[in-house]
């Protein structure tokens, strides 16, 4: 093998070693030069059918290198998210009204369809700031701090890793640290748990703001077991306390023999709910563990990159995820990249499709989707070329099919037979220009 084929493999290695760390590629000093900025921007489109969620967002990372190997990351990601969400409640032969979260007013779903919460409008502005560089000879420190915002949501988080090279760099070893503090301030108000809907106007059953804290710890080591062949495995421990529901999921209170949703008694004047619905209620700590691999294997310019994440909670969630991508060059300047994800997950403990009539609520009850068992599949293709002015760009098109399930057993009456999860399609088109 040549001394260039031994150039570009350890460039492609070095890229993989930093991408499996989460970290960009640290660009030689020469002559302790500055290196100056590099920006990486992006715009992605989100979009699921039947009018659900829509999402535009664009995404500016800015890298100023310094002397000795120091870096200086900068990130601004701006989302517009519009379109309606499930609410949790089940699908009935006949309207169904529901008061809108804000209490001001309400609004129906038709008869056999999916009840969707059309007030889903955010724009969210989210900042990060990391520094990495050196520690003696042989560690890389790297320190951040984020920032989000949105109409009912703040984030403010800090995060730090250290890591280690071993075996004349061919083994790195490293552990981070992560904490959120998020503040939830709904539309209309936090509503007590498992309290029903009321009328348009009573907002009787709301509290304040909520806040939620997350703990996030990471373990890992990566191996370069061959000049072609790179591993990597980490452990994170995920730790979060405070609020942790929907405020804006609610259950369907259903009569235990027909599996319908009892009616309610509208007081006269006033606009509501015509049937008994109760918000739900997840408990207040969840914690998550999680084991992840990848291996990414040159084979004369091509590269394979697989990986598998196994992760199970407290909350009786296992998922299972498999990614595989190949970046496929046709020549210096222009590659393919083939997609396919796929995720599978069992369904949280306290799910359920709806609470029955007359039956003690149970202390922990949701219907939300995402927490029922489900499997996921995404399949896409990147094209990626470099312009003549040696900058970089690319095209991504993916399409993400989710489809759940719910046993039969679990279903009374009305309910079996007809669909009760929300399956769900969606396409992801994305641009990125770096320079």
């Amino acid at each position: 093998m040549s001394r260039e084929s031994d150039k570009t493999i350890s460039a492609a290695l070095a890229a993989a070693t930093c991408s499996l760390l989460g970290t960009a590629a640290a660009t030689p000093v020469l002559a302790q030069e500055d290196g100056g900025w590099d920006f990486n921007t992006s715009i992605l489109y989100y979009g699921e059918d039947e009018d659900r969620v829509q999402d535009l967002s664009i995404a500016v990372l800015a890298r100023r290198t310094f002397f000795d190997d120091r870096f200086l990351t900068m990130g601004l990601t701006v989302d517009s998210l519009t379109g309606a969400t499930p609410s949790g409640a089940i699908q009935q032969s006949q309207p169904q009204t529901f008061t809108r979260p804000s209490g001001n007013s309400a609004y129906t779903a038709t008869a056999n369809s999916l009840p969707l919460d059309d007030t889903f409008l955010d724009t969210r502005v989210a900042l990060s700031a990391n520094w990495q560089q050196p520690l003696g000879r042989l560690y890389q420190i790297n320190v951040g701090l984020s920032a989000s915002d949105e109409y009912d949501y703040l984030h403010l988080g800090a995060n730090a890793k250290i890591s280690r090279d071993f075996n004349q760099r061919n083994t790195t070893v490293s552990a981070g640290l992560a904490f959120a503090s998020d503040t939830i301030d709904p539309v209309g108000g936090a509503p007590v748990p498992l309290t029903p809907m009321g009328n348009v106007g009573d907002l009787g059953n709301r509290l304040g703001e909520q806040d939620k804290d997350v703990v996030d710890v990471v373990l890992g080591i990566s191996q370069v077991v061959t000049k072609n062949l790179l591993v990597q495995a980490n452990y994170s421990f995920s730790d979060s306390s405070g609020y942790l529901n929907d405020p804006y999921k609610i259950l369907s209170v259903v009569d235990g023999v027909t599996g319908d949703t009892v009616p309610r008694a509208l007081v006269p004047g006033l606009a509501g709910p015509l049937h008994e619905y109760v918000f739900e209620n997840r408990p207040d700590k969840r914690t998550k563990h999680s084991l992840f691999a990848q291996a990414k294997y040159y084979m004369n310019g091509k590269v394979l990159d697989a990986s598998y994440r196994y992760m199970s909670d407290d909350w009786e969630i296992d998922s299972h995820t498999v990614d595989l991508r190949f970046r496929w060059p046709f020549d210096d300047s222009r590659y393919l990249e083939p997609h396919l994800r796929f995720y599978t997950q069992t369904e949280a403990e306290f799910y359920q499709v709806g609470v029955v009539d007359g039956l003690p609520i149970p202390a922990y009850a949701s219907s939300d989707y995402r927490l029922g068992n489900f499997d996921a599949l995404t399949a896409g293709l990147k094209y990626g070329w470099e312009t003549r002015s040696g900058h970089d760009m690319s095209v991504r098109l993916e399409l993400y099919q989710q489809r759940g399930s719910i046993p039969g057993d679990r279903l009374l009456g009305n309910q079996i037979g007809t669909v009760q999860y929300p399956d769900m399609d969606a396409i992801i088109a994305q641009f990125s220009y770096r320079f």
